[in-house]
């Protein structure tokens, strides 16, 4: 899956934690519970974002989606492996962004949580929105787009905000340019947790009115309820995916952007981590019940690479039939069993810190927000070498990394950057 692609055709993740066990302010989310060890949860948020750094520098060299780059050679290995993180990668960090939100409205009160969000994840997005988006579309709009060259101010207000006329010979994908590509995830991220305050509010108010007190502690989920929870989310998503196929973006309220034939698995393990929050699930699961589930994930993964990844079975379906119905089952599966391998896998065996991991950590969502145009602007250095597809891959997602955590550390120690990044 391409986390950045535009409202209504393929395009393109991270925030978890507030307080970490290292004592930094990585993520805006929520924060840890006294006491209980989750250094893990910071680590697996650095993997994951190496991973969405990874994908970002596939994108160009594997899927035939829409990117900021094109005409490189491609590789049905970079197809699978974008495949494969778009089953379960964006659910993962929305599970753990969510599992600490409860904590903090707890601890803050719902005004100051609002406000909390609206500064940690409201302000980057309309920054990133109005400066890192255009400026990469700009830049494809002068090499891909056959229209008449613009100064980047004449192009802001005519292309990307769409106060001029649309050319008759305009190739889209969407007019105008206007869109918040890898951003929307923390758009959907600060939605969520208002409707997270919405429905405990509305909560609130009917045990008030039943004279109820407190919640029913509901039990440590099993691979019975793994199962059904699965195949739940699975319908869903295959009844989405009769309107809405995979990769179609659209504007929610004229502005929120999503892709609905993604959106059960989203929202499902946005609620899932906050229950497992109230419910004390994240320590509770079973090595065993976690590890079952990962070596399942592992083999449905290697039965992905093995097909190639990009068939007509394996990606882009969508509509009314078997096809579309097997994958979103197959699909929710893999998403079902990595999340909770992988939470297991981190919990039990990289469930350690230090100050490496702690300032990697720390600056964990700052690479989310600034990684893209690094990634982007090697991809373009490297177009006229046209190496290997692996090759480039390598060579982007490593140069990406090795720049985006110092940038981002640097960025999040400039006055006024703390307190948002």
């Amino acid at each position: 899956m391409d986390t950045t692609r535009p409202l209504t055709r393929p395009t393109p993740s991270t925030t978890t934690i507030r307080q970490t066990s290292s004592g930094r302010n990585p993520q805006p989310p929520g924060e840890h519970p006294p006491g209980r060890r989750t250094a893990y949860l910071d680590n697996l948020r650095i993997a994951l974002i190496m991973l969405v750094v990874a994908h970002h520098a596939a994108q160009a060299y594997g899927p035939a989606d829409w990117w900021y780059v094109e005409d490189q050679r491609g590789s049905g290995a970079l197809a699978a492996f974008s495949t494969l993180n778009g089953t379960f990668f964006m659910s993962l960090f929305f599970f753990v962004s969510a599992c600490f939100v409860p904590a903090s409205v707890d601890r803050r009160g719902v005004a100051a949580f609002v406000r909390g969000r609206l500064r940690r994840l409201g302000v980057p997005f309309l920054a990133g929105t109005i400066t890192i988006i255009p400026v990469l579309l700009y830049v494809y709009y002068l090499v891909y787009r056959d229209q008449p060259a613009l100064s980047f101010p004449q192009y802001y207000a005519d292309v990307f905000l769409g106060l001029g006329e649309r050319p008759a010979d305009w190739t889209g994908p969407i007019w105008p340019d206007l869109q918040f590509g890898h951003l929307w995830f923390i758009q959907n991220l600060l939605v969520y947790c208002l409707l997270y305050v919405l429905a405990r509010k509305l909560g609130d108010g009917v045990r008030r009115l039943r004279r109820t007190e407190g919640h029913r502690v509901l039990p440590v989920p099993g691979h019975r309820a793994l199962v059904c929870f699965t195949l739940a989310v699975a319908a869903t998503t295959f009844a989405l995916r009769v309107a809405y196929p995979l990769d179609e973006w659209v504007p929610l309220a004229e502005f929120i952007q999503t892709e609905p034939a993604r959106l059960a698995q989203y929202a499902a393990f946005f609620a899932a981590g906050i229950l497992a929050h109230r419910h004390g699930w994240l320590t509770a699961i079973p090595a065993r019940t976690g590890y079952v589930w990962l070596a399942g994930g592992v083999a449905g993964s290697l039965l992905l690479f093995a097909a190639g990844g990009t068939g007509a079975f394996w990606y882009g379906t969508g509509g009314l039939t078997v096809q579309a119905a097997l994958w979103a089952v197959y699909e929710t599966f893999l998403c079902t069993a990595l999340c909770l391998g992988l939470l297991t896998l981190f919990r039990e065996r990289l469930n350690h810190e230090g100050p490496v991991l702690g300032s990697l950590a720390g600056s964990a969502f700052t690479v989310y927000i600034v990684h893209l145009p690094i990634v982007v602007a090697f991809q373009f250095a490297l177009s006229p070498l046209d190496p290997a597809p692996l090759t480039a891959w390598v060579l982007v997602t490593a140069a990406a990394i090795a720049l985006s955590f110092p940038l981002a550390g640097r960025l999040r120690r400039l006055p006024g950057f703390r307190a948002v990044l």
